[in-house]
């Protein structure tokens, strides 16, 4: 089975949907170490598009000089 790559909008949208749910204390005390854990890894992924983005951007500019 291919594992989908998820969007940086997707994870952000989910990391957003699980911020919502702690604040409104709509999770259970059961989900929240799960939801946490499952947070960081969203976190991890947008950090390294936006990295891997930063990178092929100065590329691209520094084609143009």
């Amino acid at each position: 089975m291919t594992k989908k790559s998820i969007t940086y909008t997707e994870a952000y949208a989910e990391i957003e949907g699980i911020i919502e749910k702690i604040e409104n204390e709509d999770l259970d005390i059961d989900e929240l170490a799960d939801k946490v854990k499952r947070v960081s890894e969203l976190i991890k992924i947008c950090k390294d598009k936006l990295y891997k983005t930063e990178a092929e951007v100065e590329k691209i500019l520094k084609s143009i000089d």
